[in-house]
């Protein structure tokens, strides 16, 4: 054998056993196969708890007394957990969770964990979005993040700039994605919708939240927030939508069971109608990944109104996913503990993208959820 074929051989041998060592790195098997998402709906619920998400009503906190106590009952409680989860959630439960993934059941061994250690809204929303946990972001003041989210560096990608657009109905969105850092589309709160053109649907969404009452203070109702976000996404066609919810959470702070567990079934009829909406555009049908999540839990029993570092239980979360891209695995069983700050690398990773070269210290893609095409 002449040297020049001797080589030539070696070097095909190293190429080869190159390609099977890529094969068997977390992550670069999905990176290598051509991914059919090229658009992401994002939209979080603050501070549901996996009781709900995984089991449906919770009797202990069902009202006990009066003719609303009846009707709450007849609405959201049924004999099993299944069933009753699907009549709070029928959307994520009946198309997404057979469709796609849901992670969080801890009975299964698949929990998904908060680890900022906080448990409260400005920290978990900065460590899904970051992609790490941050101790210097320790409050819910409005104090612009420091770090770099991954919306902020998808817009910055140039395939994705100007098609990147967050809605909030916390009025900290503006700070938690550091809107005058980050030049993101971010719409919160009250305000007015003002970028680009304005339809007269936004016009009178517009004068709505300027002329309602502010029942707490800097965070409307959700359908301000949603049908802002909606408007949008039909007229603007954005490539990543990012929605958050937050009435949730401020009805379980009032200890009103019944408006939480309603709040819950509108954001999922919301879900419902982004994606439905989506499969009926030429943009987006085929090619879009839906994911859901929450930024923390809640107390149990009596204390399940709170959340918090002195809340155990509102560290455990939750996350779903459905699209070209993820394998219709259900309920995921037997993934360990996820991180809630694999989300920021998970949503870049639909995109072929790979956050952490722009962020290395965050936390990798949850595996598992990329795939081979169903």
């Amino acid at each position: 054998m002449s040297a020049q074929r001797f080589y030539a051989g070696c070097s095909m041998l190293f190429l080869i056993g190159l390609v099977l060592f890529l094969g068997t790195v977390p992550g670069t098997q999905a990176a290598a196969e051509k991914l059919r998402t090229e658009n992401i709906i994002y939209v979080m619920m603050d501070g549901v708890r996996v009781q709900e998400m995984f089991g449906g009503a919770d009797e202990e906190l069902l009202p006990k007394e009066g003719g609303a106590a009846e009707l709450v009952r007849m609405r959201y409680w049924r004999e099993t957990p299944e069933a009753r989860r699907e009549t709070l959630m029928p959307f994520i439960w009946k198309v997404m969770a057979k469709e796609g993934q849901i992670l969080g059941d801890e009975s299964k061994n698949a929990g998904v964990m908060v680890t900022n250690g906080l448990n409260f809204s400005y920290p978990g929303y900065s460590e899904t979005l970051c992609g790490v946990a941050d101790p210097r972001v320790d409050s819910n003041k409005k104090i612009p993040n420091p770090n770099v989210n991954v919306l902020e560096w998808i817009n910055s990608q140039k395939k994705y700039r100007g098609k990147v657009a967050a809605f909030g109905a916390w009025d900290l969105f503006p700070f938690i994605l550091n809107r005058d850092r980050s030049g993101l589309l971010v719409n919160a709160g009250y305000e007015p919708f003002t970028q680009g053109k304005i339809t007269p649907a936004m016009a009178v969404l517009n004068r709505c939240k300027e002329n309602t009452i502010r029942y707490w203070g800097g965070e409307p109702f959700d359908v301000f927030t949603y049908e802002t976000a909606y408007e949008y996404f039909k007229t603007a066609k954005p490539r990543v939508l990012f929605v958050s919810l937050g009435e949730q959470d401020e009805w379980a702070h009032g200890n009103r069971y019944d408006l939480y567990l309603q709040s819950i079934q509108l954001a999922d009829k919301c879900i419902r109608e982004l994606w439905e909406t989506a499969q009926s555009m030429r943009q987006y049908r085929g090619r879009t990944t839906l994911i859901i999540s929450t930024d923390h839990g809640r107390g149990l029993g009596p204390a399940w109104t709170g959340h918090g570092k002195d809340h155990p239980n509102s560290a455990k979360i939750w996350m779903g996913f459905m699209g070209p891209d993820t394998p219709a695995l259900g309920v995921r069983e037997n993934t360990g503990t996820i991180k809630e700050a694999q989300m920021a690398a998970t949503v870049a990773a639909f995109l072929g993208l790979d956050y952490r070269q722009g962020v290395p210290n965050a936390e990798p893609p949850v595996p598992g959820v990329i795939g081979s095409a169903r």
